[in-house]
């Protein structure tokens, strides 16, 4: 029977989940706060320069391809790929960095030439990783988090000793440059967590990263936006913008509504891709799940402090994607996660898209934009984003051996007030809540609320986590969910 769905909010999750309700032949509207869609992921565009404002790393090709073949479609109907190479660079002082190339023999060469024996400790690192990625990411994450025992498989009780060791751990037994352990650390933090808390099952983020290699869509990650509003039209879904939901209406424990500039508009089912915790604020006290208490006991991933640049002239010696790991990385994940602060030397990441896509900024111009990772809840403030600009573009002359300040046309900042401002993100976070293991599957916020029938969640705070891929398959298992609420 064809239910009437209300989505609230335009993130990846909740796109992809309007489109499998409306395959379904569900009647589905989604309705977006702001002017544009796509959540964390919009674009800005100024005097012919464009941006992605949230996830600007494609990973996990094959979870974007089996997203669109449930549609009986391909990523290619919809956005044309790019694979970098370099997937990345890495700094560590001046003349000092280290690329990151497209294969893995390139990869295996680059480590042994700085660490004898440390290629074929990569290659087996990388196989176990792959082992790993076949069974999180194939099978486990599509699972809605509802029991334990959907953890418990011949596979994972194989590998029951990997989720009590850590990511750190493993690494350090296996390489002892500290360059090639940070390179080995890294892609970790997309799950919002430091690797020394981060379970080493966990290091199939490394096979996505070294195995299956690092693209970008043709003129920007808004291309795959774009791509699933295209389909999701397709299927049928309507998309109001300048919607704000100030109230999820709730009748006799079920929810039949919700109410946008004072008017109540009636839904078999609402779902939320909006931030979790601001969407149980729209519910009566009485019929939230998660108390203020138990959100503030959650480890959250990392705020951001964003900047947008305009460059006059082509910038040298950077490639598309760059990690700047020229300061301690353990003091800046302390000043994340054990003393919330504002790091005195901040590791930063800086990405080019105008390296790969010429739309991204006029002839002869540069599109910059820059990224320091911050603590959840921290102050904020102009004085504070102009003197970290300040620290991060000074050192970025100094390590690519240029002068770039006098060629900045225009400068846009986003920080943790603006999270909450733009998403209602609970402390301003800007990647969700931490994938540890107390914070893993079953252990995250539910997909359907246990008080208001009805009524459910997507998104990077519930299951399975954060990062775009994670928000696809969030999608599709809400779907998923209220597909055999209608059986029931």
């Amino acid at each position: 029977m064809k239910k009437t769905i209300a989505i609230i909010g335009s993130g990846f999750s909740a796109l992809a989940a309007a489109c499998y309700l409306a395959q379904q032949g569900n009647k589905v509207t989604v309705y977006e706060k702001n002017e544009t869609i796509g959540g964390r992921a919009r674009q800005f565009k100024k005097d012919g320069f464009t941006f992605d404002m949230g996830p600007s790393w494609y990973w996990m090709p094959d979870v974007f391809e089996r997203f669109f073949q449930d549609f009986d479609k391909r990523t290619a109907d919809y956005y044309e790929l790019v694979k970098l190479n370099p997937a990345y660079r890495v700094y560590f002082g001046v003349d000092d960095f280290i690329n990151i190339y497209d294969n893995l023999e390139e990869i295996k060469s680059t480590f042994e030439n700085i660490e004898k024996g440390s290629g074929n400790q990569l290659e087996a690192f990388i196989k176990q990783a792959k082992s790993n990625y076949d069974i999180a990411i194939k099978d486990l994450v599509y699972r809605p988090g509802v029991s334990p025992l959907e953890l418990i498989t011949r596979e994972t009780i194989l590998k029951l000793d990997q989720f009590c060791g850590t990511v750190s751990n493993d690494i350090r037994k296996k390489f002892k440059n500290e360059k090639l352990i940070q390179i080995l650390e890294f892609p970790v933090l997309f799950l919002g967590a430091k690797p020394t808390k981060t379970p080493s099952f966990y290091n199939f983020m490394n096979y996505a990263d070294f195995g299956l290699g690092t693209w970008h869509p043709k003129t920007g990650m808004f291309d795959v936006v774009r791509g699933i509003q295209n389909l999701a039209l397709e299927l049928g879904v309507s998309i109001e913008t300048n919607a704000p939901v100030t109230k999820i209406i709730v009748e006799d424990k079920i929810a039949t509504g919700i109410i946008i500039d004072g008017k109540p508009i009636k839904a078999d089912i609402v779902l939320s891709g909006a931030d979790y915790h601001h969407t149980e604020t729209l519910l009566e006290k009485e019929n939230r799940v998660y108390s203020s208490n138990y959100w503030e006991s959650r480890v959250f991933a990392p705020s951001s402090l964003l900047f947008f640049v305009g460059f006059n002239k082509k910038i040298e010696n950077i490639t598309h994607h760059a990690l700047f790991f020229d300061v301690d990385f353990n003091q800046h994940a302390a000043d994340i996660y054990d003393n919330p602060k504002w790091p005195d030397a901040p590791l930063f990441y800086a990405n080019f898209p105008s390296k790969t896509d010429e739309t991204a900024a006029p002839a002869g111009m540069e599109s910059g934009f820059f990224l320091i990772p911050l603590a959840p809840g921290i102050n904020d403030s102009e004085e504070l984003r102009e003197e970290y600009f300040e620290k991060i573009i000074s050192r970025f002359e100094k390590l690519t051996n240029q002068k770039i300040k006098n060629n900045i046309i225009f400068k846009r900042s986003f920080c943790k007030q603006d999270f909450v401002t733009d998403y209602n993100a609970y402390k301003g976070n800007a990647y969700g809540m931490a994938n540890t293991l107390l914070q893993t599957a079953f252990l995250r916020p539910k997909l359907k609320s246990k008080k208001v029938r009805n009524l459910y969640f997507t998104g990077q705070l519930t299951v399975p986590g954060p990062g775009v891929p994670p928000a696809l398959i969030s999608g599709k298992l809400v779907a998923e969910l209220i597909q055999k609420s209608f059986r029931s």
